[in-house]
């Protein structure tokens, strides 16, 4: 029996958490492929949250019960994503420091283990150390930086110094995205892309990899 993935997006928009896990459940036992659940079910509901919420049709609390949704879903296919993974490598992502922003972020996320990478997501509102620190300690192919605020956006220039400063730089391709981004910032502070959505983000960082 197939399971009709539109009724899974829309479980993640609404929020409906065990209706979500259930629909991806099903979806996995029923020998559809992960990427295509994952593709055309959990990313473009998300994607849908996103836009709603830039254009002010959803609030908060509804984005956070649509990340649990989604969170949840991701949950029952994680593994056997993991087992069908290209082996791509591993990536860091997070929001900076004063920004408390994540659906852009989570959504990236979400792409990048798609595309077989084993993604390390130290969360929001983080310090430049702890990006530091999280290449230290994974050693990460990429580097993902979020930020969706004009005032906390120049955060991110100061974590590329940090990397610097760390003598780790050179070690990580980093890749910076958030409404307020644009790629002459990225220029500007040294990152090596620009990423203006979550899927741009995958393909613009396997173009980098098939350039070097």
């Amino acid at each position: 029996m197939s399971v009709d993935l539109s009724k899974l997006s829309e479980a993640i928009v609404k929020g409906q958490i065990d209706e979500a896990k259930q629909l991806t459940e099903e979806a996995a036992q029923s020998g559809m492929d992960v990427q295509e659940i994952m593709n055309k079910g959990l990313i473009v509901g998300m994607e849908t949250v996103g836009q709603k919420w830039k254009c002010d049709e959803m609030f908060m609390p509804e984005v956070i019960r649509s990340a649990k949704a989604m969170s949840g879903a991701m949950d029952c296919i994680r593994e056997e994503l993991e087992s069908t993974s290209s082996g791509a490598g591993t990536m860091v992502i997070g929001t900076v420091a004063g920004d408390l922003h994540d659906i852009g972020k989570n959504l990236a996320a979400m792409m990048f283990e798609g595309a077989g990478y084993k993604v390390i997501n130290i969360g929001i509102d983080q310090p430049n150390e702890a990006f530091v620190d999280a290449v230290k300690e994974h050693k990460p192919k990429v580097l993902g930086i979020s930020a969706l605020l004009t005032t906390t956006m120049a955060r991110m220039g100061e974590i590329v110094n940090a990397l610097k400063e760390a003598g780790i730089r050179d070690e990580v391709t980093v890749v910076i995205g958030g409404a307020p981004v644009t790629d002459d910032f990225a220029k500007e502070i040294g990152a090596d892309i620009y990423a203006p959505n979550a899927r741009a983000g995958v393909e613009r960082v396997e173009e980098y990899f098939k350039a070097v």
